[in-house]
């Protein structure tokens, strides 16, 4: 099996997907998505790489399967896997169909949520906190803009067993595809979700890292796994990091249905460019799906600043301080409440990346970015605080100031940037199905 590149849109040389085909592989296909870039896709609709990019990368993937008359499987479309990201993908694979003349049955395997069917199992009790998170409420979901289901594998091989030769699916857990495949085939369980968790990344599992194509072979007791093109090589090492990718535990793997277990596997090298990996076992659990939802919180605007006055750095934090009381003070004479929008200021240059948890208290520095968010309730109260504050920044007075106007230098003009919508995160939940299938419909097209 061939995975073409870490997410759908992400690229990868053409030249190392035709040499995956020239192995003649079972399959190809890519993992379309994550939660990793946070809320904002899942909760808007909108895809996480561009179209013109996912559109590069599925005409390559779509003429190669058809050429090659074998399967061609994406998951998580549009990087959400929500019901506007998968229409999205399954738009741009018809238009590469009619301008190249491709025909296949196609099968599009939905992933989003029903509210109401959400609550039946809530009242159920069949729906339970994953890790840290709490309780969920018939209110948490009713607020979701959209909430998705993260699919196993079966899905995706009912889809092939009904005859669909291009897959492509909502949310789903990233290894789904490719060990739907083997399990297809009669691989075991243990063999096929292994296998499914190397190609998830692609070459994530070579030296160096790049986005590039992926070759695993996958038997009754081993995978194996060498990178497409000649200039990477797969390690040991590089196979067992990928193994602990995103992964609590360094050898335990939860999956819907089951624990992949790699406490006993040897990884030992085949050659200089090829990992062959076995002694994984599977071991069965009750049946769970994974709830990813995503709730509106309010409207965003920013903006950027950068100085480099000496004096001003020294005192950072009393300034800011004295910026925040300005803003509060010149925005609540706009009839705005200060509980109406929330001030977000953070330093890059001090303490911008971990914020309070930065270790260096004291660290020196020539120069600070200051990046200013506003999330209000409205856009328009998120816009009239961003630009209170970008003025008062400029002209806050401060111990020793040397100038009479604008320590702060803003590389953008206009300064201050809408960005609408915001959202967070609001299921990190577990549901319990009657079936693997149940919250997963599919549907089939000749295209």
């Amino acid at each position: 099996m061939v995975s073409a590149s870490g997410i759908l849109g992400y690229g990868f040389p053409e030249s190392s997907l035709k040499a995956g085909l020239e192995r003649k592989p079972h399959m190809i296909g890519v993992d379309g998505g994550s939660s990793d870039p946070g809320p904002h896709y899942l909760g808007s609709g909108k895809t996480f790489t561009s179209e013109l990019a996912i559109k590069r990368d599925l005409s390559l993937l779509l003429r190669g399967a058809i050429a090659n008359n074998i399967p061609m499987m994406i998951g998580t479309c549009g990087g959400a896997g929500g019901e506007p990201h998968l229409q999205t993908c399954a738009r741009i694979l018809r238009e590469i169909a009619r301008e190249h003349d491709l025909h296949f049955r196609l099968a599009l395997i939905h992933s989003e949520q029903d509210k109401g069917w959400l609550k039946q199992q809530l009242r159920a009790g069949r729906v339970q906190p994953l890790g840290a998170a709490g309780p969920l409420t018939g209110a948490v979901i009713d607020r979701a803009e959209r909430i998705v289901g993260m699919m196993g594998p079966e899905p995706h091989l009912a889809a092939l067993e009904a005859g669909a030769q291009v897959i492509l699916a909502g949310r789903g857990t990233d290894p789904s595809p490719w060990a739907a495949l083997a399990l297809h085939h009669g691989i075991p369980p243990a063999q096929a979700w292994f296998a499914g968790k190397m190609l998830e990344c692609a070459c994530n599992a070579a030296l160096p890292k790049k986005h590039d194509c992926l070759l695993a072979t996958v038997a009754q007791d081993y995978v194996e796994v060498e990178p497409l093109n000649p200039e990477l090589r797969c390690t040991p090492l590089s196979v067992a990091v990928q193994a602990l990718h995103e992964n609590a535990s360094p050898v335990i793997h939860k999956e819907p249905g089951g624990l992949l277990d790699t406490t006993e596997c040897t990884i030992a090298a085949r050659s200089e460019r090829a990992v062959r990996v076995s002694g994984m076992k599977w071991k069965p659990q009750p049946y769970t799906i994974k709830l990813e939802g995503a709730e509106k919180v309010g409207y965003s605007a920013i903006t950027f600043a950068g100085t480099r006055d000496a004096g001003l750095i020294g005192q950072i934090d009393s300034f800011l301080a004295a910026v925040r009381e300005s803003v509060a003070t010149k925005v609540a004479a706009l009839s705005v409440s200060s509980g109406d929008y929330e001030l977000v200021l953070r330093l890059y240059g001090k303490n911008g990346v971990m914020g309070e948890w930065e270790p260096l208290k004291d660290a020196k520095t020539h120069e600070v970015g200051v990046l200013a968010e506003a999330v209000a309730k409205s856009q328009d109260i998120a816009n009239a605080v961003i630009s209170v504050t970008r003025v008062t920044l400029l002209h806050t007075d401060f111990p020793g100031r040397l100038c009479k106007e604008g320590n702060m230098a803003f590389p953008f003009s206009p300064s201050d940037i809408e960005r609408g919508a915001v959202y967070q995160f609001s299921l990190r939940h577990v549901v319990q199905p009657n079936d693997p299938l149940e919250m997963f419909p599919i549907e089939y097209e000749k295209v």
